[in-house]
């Protein structure tokens, strides 16, 4: 019988990010806003920047929480979130213009602000929050994973990485093909028992985290799957993620 080659897996671009070691600096934050106001286009605008009550445009961002682990002290999490480039992108499929789109190449979801009208449709399908009105502009923002610089051919090899990967002073940040499960990132996952945020929301996430090490467990013991998680937002999702360790 003749044997039939195997189908290649589909590219997935991504990240993956180790709640372990981000420190919640801000690094990422302040690299991605750098980089995207001076590279994307049109500015990421800030409204009243120094003012009473300041607000602006941001692709990522970071959330702290002190949680309880069902033994044992309190741990404080730092925990980034941009767009997740969802395979099932609620974002996409709301949107009346076709201006939000996922790209078949890499699976990067990203928006033609040409076509965008500023509805916020995307915004309020978004489960995470992850889409942000550019007031100044008038069009929906969201993280592009650095496609400008991840395919810049001008750019050495070793900056053609997301902004907020090549800044990360702790290395909380990692990039590449989760479609590859031999790929450093798809490695990383299993060998941590890398998880999606709040699967039960069905929209399958590329990125990917990485859950803290718990600080009194042997190395030797491996941690216990995360499963079965039941919809409580952000906060309630990172206390089931400490219970289970």
């Amino acid at each position: 019988m003749t044997q039939l080659p195997a189908t290649p897996s589909k590219k997935k671009l991504g990240l993956v990010i180790d709640l372990d070691i981000c420190v919640g600096c801000h690094a990422c934050v302040t690299s991605c806003k750098g980089w995207n106001t001076e590279n994307y286009g049109a500015p990421l605008s800030d409204m009243d920047a120094y003012g009473a009550d300041p607000s602006g445009t941001f692709l990522n961002r970071i959330h702290s929480f002190e949680v309880q682990p069902a033994e044992g002290p309190s741990q404080t999490i730092h925990f980034p979130k941009s767009c997740l480039h969802c395979e099932d992108a609620p974002c996409v499929t709301v949107c009346p213009t076709g201006a939000s789109y996922k790209r078949a190449e890499d699976g990067i979801v990203l928006v033609n602000e040409d076509a965008c009208i500023g509805c916020g449709l995307c915004a309020w399908a978004c489960p995470y929050g992850a889409r942000e009105l550019d007031q100044a502009a008038g069009v929906m923002k969201k993280c592009t994973l650095c496609v400008d610089r991840i395919y810049n051919q001008n750019l050495p090899e070793e900056d053609r990485l997301p902004a907020c990967v090549r800044t990360c002073p702790a290395g909380a940040r990692h990039f590449g093909d989760l479609g590859d499960p031999d790929s450093d990132v798809s490695r990383l996952v299993a060998e941590r028992e890398g998880m999606d945020l709040m699967p039960e929301l069905g929209t399958k996430p590329v990125n990917k985290y990485l859950p803290p090490k718990p600080k009194d467990r042997p190395a030797a013991e491996p941690l216990s799957p995360i499963a079965d998680l039941q919809a409580t937002g952000l906060a309630g999702w990172l206390d089931r993620l400490l219970e289970k360790l």
